[in-house]
């Protein structure tokens, strides 16, 4: 069904040669309490052949009740199952116009307007009978404007591969050397992104020292400020990337904050067993960089082990029954080695606390229970890390527009 949205002015001429053009099936007025009218002669002559509906405006010169009419205008097409829908801007006031324009652009709506070159020179109308109906392009379909709100609805949402879509989209319609630069190279940070998010870390930079230089160029030379924040705040963050990189598998507390970087990334999508899931991990990663940080060898490497290193903690270590006996087990290598108040003995020593934070995670069906995590168990083991050492601290989230 092709619906035609009109507004309605008091010139019939126009009108009726937009309801000749279009023949619709369907025909929403927009009229004012001046014009209703016009609208109520065209009903009369010509309503036989189409579907018809009329919405009144109280005030015809006010924008914000123009674009709420058009929104109802637009819901009313829908209800009637319109598979074309035409939006004429010939009649009726300019912010009439205006908020059909604005209502309606990026929603699949095609506008027409009947214009014509002879005009009465005292009115500025056009003449009887030099009526010509122009067709005109949604300049947000052109410039993917719906397209690049998508990719930031996405990217805020934490949903690259969405992202991603919208971008190749994006791709695909004309586009200047520069947009086509940009777009390509930020599909480049996205990919980056999504590498990062999957702990591929090495992967994850090599596209970013690729691709974000290029998008940051076209963005700075563009002056589109969200665009350049956005991408300067990835760029102040690889810092920790390169770091992670840098020390290859060996834990490390910028790798321990990425972990936790990542649960907070699930806890924003409400994935919190996953979320709690990474911060259980994230307290065997603690004893490991902190033993690695301070004595120099891996906790789960014995060929990284030194001289004088307890034998009797060996299989406590590699092969623990829980992450309760791997701190005990740290807690007792750092005694044994003159070391006091380490991160390590510090975790032990919050063994009680510990447990019933970590209560919750065993029962979760991620681990060996049923029952769903909910935000404010993940948010208090969270807290506790926080508190009980700075290094055990989120890097920064990514950057949102």
């Amino acid at each position: 069904m092709k619906v035609l949205i009109l507004s309605v002015g008091t010139t019939r001429a126009p009108l009726e040669e937009a309801l000749a053009h279009h023949a619709p099936e369907g025909v929403i007025f927009l009229a004012s309490q001046q014009t209703h009218p016009v609208a109520a002669e065209l009903i009369r002559d010509y309503g036989g052949s189409f579907r018809h509906h009329t919405l009144l405006m109280e005030d015809a010169e006010s924008l914000l009740e123009a674009y709420q009419v058009a929104v109802k205008a637009l819901r009313k097409a829908l209800d009637w199952e319109a598979s074309a829908i035409v939006a004429d801007l010939t009649g009726g006031t300019k912010p009439m116009a205006a908020g059909l324009v604005l209502a309606l652009t990026g929603r699949g709506v095609v506008f027409s307007y009947v214009g014509g070159e002879r005009r009465d020179p005292e009115t500025g109308r056009v003449l009887p009978g030099a009526e010509r109906l122009r067709l005109l392009e949604d300049p947000t379909a052109r410039l993917g404007l719906r397209e690049w709100a998508g990719f930031v609805r996405a990217w805020n949402g934490l949903n690259l591969g969405m992202a991603l879509e919208e971008l190749d989209a994006l791709l695909q319609k004309p586009l200047s050397p520069s947009e086509e630069r940009f777009y390509r190279a930020l599909r480049g940070v996205v990919e980056a992104l999504m590498e990062w998010d999957r702990f591929r870390h090495r992967e994850a930079l090599d596209l970013l020292k690729e691709h974000l230089p290029v998008a940051l160029a076209v963005a700075e030379a563009w002056g589109h400020g969200a665009k350049v924040r956005v991408l300067k705040g990835l760029e102040e963050g690889m810092g920790a990337l390169e770091a992670i990189v840098e020390a290859g598998n060996r834990p490390t507390f910028p790798l321990l904050q990425d972990l936790l970087a990542n649960a907070e990334r699930r806890a924003a999508l409400g994935r919190y067993d996953d979320a709690l899931g990474r911060l259980y991990r994230a307290l065997e990663l603690a004893a490991e960089a902190d033993i690695h940080e301070r004595l120099g060898f891996l906790l789960k490497d014995p060929k990284t082990w030194p001289e004088g290193f307890p034998e009797t903690l060996r299989d406590r270590i590699l092969r623990p029954r829980g992450l309760m006996e791997l701190l005990e087990a740290a807690f007792e290598l750092d005694l044994a080695f003159g070391q006091h108040g380490t991160l390590a003995q510090r975790l032990y020593g919050e063994k009680n606390r510990l447990q019933a934070l970590l209560a919750r995670r065993h029962e979760s069906i991620l681990a060996h229970g049923t029952r769903p995590v909910g935000e404010e168990d993940y948010r208090r083991l969270l807290d506790f890390l926080r508190g009980l050492d700075p290094r055990l601290t989120p890097l920064s989230p990514w950057p949102r527009f």
